[in-house]
């Protein structure tokens, strides 16, 4: 509860006021008929109060409290009786953030002053303020005693019935300021939340009832009864104060919100698709509630014209508020329901450039970025995320990834590297970063590190294909451990007989080993395998032909492999001479 107190210049006022009515004061006054002697020394004695209390006032005003509190104080001392003295060294107090101490001198002066209904009211506000609501209750009831027409006093008297846990007392008091007031918005409002907190929801309906009937014009207010029924499940009743909002005001968005809402509940998709028709074409209505309907409309969906009309709302919620980045959001994850994922990404790219601080955006960029295998763009926005969430693991990957594939090996290590430093909450990914990391440092030239990241990738997946792949072959393309490599790729054919990528590596396996009937007998199947068979295996597979001495078969399988692409660059030198060249 908020603490009022007057402002330095107006103390010295209401000091000289109170003591003009301190009977002590007025007391000393009245001794006309005492000796000379006496009536001087009591004028001594008074001006030299009024003296101290100037000096204190001005330290209040030059904001020094504490300069002043030890002159109030000693003020109190030669004057125990006089109110207006305790009141300052109360106000002293407060200012130098000591409000608990400035309780008792506050007693003190409306103890000695029950007449002055300011030093009441600021004890009250001030035990109020130290949460002792016992307290302030009975000096708040006596001043609206006092004083029924005071507002003030009401309004704060029901609060600390309220923060009291009394709900019953700060109800009777809302009614007796009703009796003033007539019936007001600010004071049903309380009433309702206060029956609401007591589950008296049949109370707190009467309470909306009373305030329609004393002001049936007012459109809101029959929204806000449609809301409290809505919101305590009691949507059927909500219908009918909507349709009457409606019937005053036809352009009512919140009502048709909410309308919407009812029907979405109810499961009759047709009214509620007519009510977000009318709420959608309202380019005056907030994007909020739009965003929040439609996105419940969305779960009604059942059949495909439902699904293009949700796609129409979002699209023209877009464009009614092109810079609300949660309609953009919304209208995307419509669009990947669509399998229109270009636009999609399109629709999140948006949302990212009005609010870059939702991590999910970022998320659903990268991962359309490479459905799409649009590495450049995988590449220039997870560079954008990392600048927004530098501590993100995934966006590291998802660089490093997209470095990798554009053959980038340097940029892809270092951003692999950073991204396995910093995923904690996806273990099972870990192995996949080892993997291209192996990839990558096997292109930079950095075979041990390869070889190292490869046996991670292993270590926690035995079975991993990428790595059973491609270990083995770089392992042949440097004639080096030749045995695992052979029984890496072995386990890949095993499990993946028709697999021709598996088998072309087996084979070439096979092939550094010498062994070049078996090799010719696995790339026959792997030629075999697949209708799109790449140029890198027919080219093979004339290498192996070459070695067992079918040359002009050789060189057939050669030009047919140029033909395919995906060759080694020592394959028009085969063509042109007839003969095999290894590096």
């Amino acid at each position: 509860m908020r603490i009022v107190w007057l402002k330095s210049a107006l103390w010295v006022g209401l000091f000289i006021a109170a003591i003009n009515a301190d009977p002590a004061f007025a007391q000393r006054r009245s001794k006309a008929k005492a000796p000379e002697k006496d009536k001087s020394t009591s004028t001594g004695f008074r001006l030299e109060e009024e003296s101290m209390a100037a000096e204190g006032m001005k330290y209040m005003m030059m904001d020094e409290p504490a300069r002043a509190l030890p002159i109030f104080e000693k003020l109190v001392k030669q004057s125990p009786g006089d109110a207006a003295g305790h009141f300052l060294v109360a106000n002293a107090l407060v200012k130098l953030d000591r409000p608990a101490e400035a309780i008792e001198p506050l007693r003190q002066a409306n103890g000695l002053d029950k007449s002055n209904r300011f030093y009441a009211q600021q004890l009250a506000e001030l035990y109020a303020r130290q949460r002792k609501y016992a307290e302030a209750i009975p000096l708040y009831e006596a001043l609206l005693a006092r004083d029924p027409s005071n507002i003030q006093y009401g309004i704060e008297l029901a609060a600390v019935y309220v923060f009291n846990d009394q709900f019953d007392k700060a109800i009777a008091t809302y009614d007796q300021m009703e009796k003033s007031l007539g019936v007001t918005e600010e004071i049903t409002h309380q009433k309702q939340q206060l029956y609401l907190r007591q589950n008296k929801l049949d109370k707190a309906i009467e309470e909306a009832r009373k305030l329609i009937t004393a002001e049936p014009s007012e459109v809101d207010y029959r929204v806000e009864f449609a809301e409290l029924l809505m919101a305590n499940d009691r949507i059927d009743e909500a219908i009918v104060p909507l349709q009457e909002a409606l019937r005053l005001n036809p352009d009512e968005a919140q009502a048709h919100v909410l309308l919407a809402d009812i029907y979405r509940r109810k499961g009759d998709v047709a009214k509620c698709n007519q009510e977000l028709k009318i709420v959608f074409s309202n380019p005056n209505l907030d994007a909020e509630p739009k965003i929040r309907v439609l996105s419940g409309y969305l779960s009604m969906l059942a059949t495909e014209q439902d699904r293009d009309e949700a796609l129409a709302l979002a699209k023209q919620l877009t464009d009614t508020h092109p810079g609300e980045s949660r309609a953009h959001v919304l209208y995307a994850d419509l669009l990947v329901q669509r399998g229109r994922k270009a636009e999609a990404r399109d629709q999140y790219r948006m949302a990212a450039q009005l609010d870059g601080s939702v991590f999910e955006i970022w998320g659903a960029i990268l991962q359309l970025d490479g459905e799409l295998n649009q590495i450049d763009s995988l590449i220039a926005h997870s560079e954008e995320a990392l600048e927004m969430f530098p501590n993100q693991g995934m966006f590291w990957y998802s660089n490093g990834s997209a470095h990798l594939v554009k053959r980038n090996y340097k940029k892809a290590v270092s951003s692999l590297e950073e991204s396995r430093k910093l995923i904690n909450d996806n273990p099972e990914i870990i192995p996949v970063i080892n993997a291209q990391l192996g990839d990558a440092y096997n292109g930079l030239g950095d075979y041990a590190k390869s070889d190292a990241s490869y046996d991670l990738a292993l270590k926690a997946d035995p079975n991993n294909d990428h790595v059973l792949n491609n270990y083995s072959y770089f392992l042949s393309l440097r004639k080096e451990k030749l045995d695992l490599a052979l029984q890496m790729s072995e386990r890949l054919v095993q499990r993946h007989k028709d697999n021709a990528t598996f088998l072309d590596t087996y084979a070439w396996v096979l092939y550094i080993r010498k062994e070049y009937g078996k090799a010719k007998q696995y790339l026959e199947k792997a030629v075999q395998a697949s209708e799109n068979v790449s140029g890198t295996i027919v080219e093979h597979y004339g290498d192996v032909l070459f070695k067992l001495g079918e040359r002009e078969k050789a060189v057939e399988q050669w030009k047919k492999a140029k033909t395919m692409g995906e060759t080694s660059d020592q394959l028009d030198k085969k063509i042109a001479t007839g003969t095999l060249h290894e590096q």
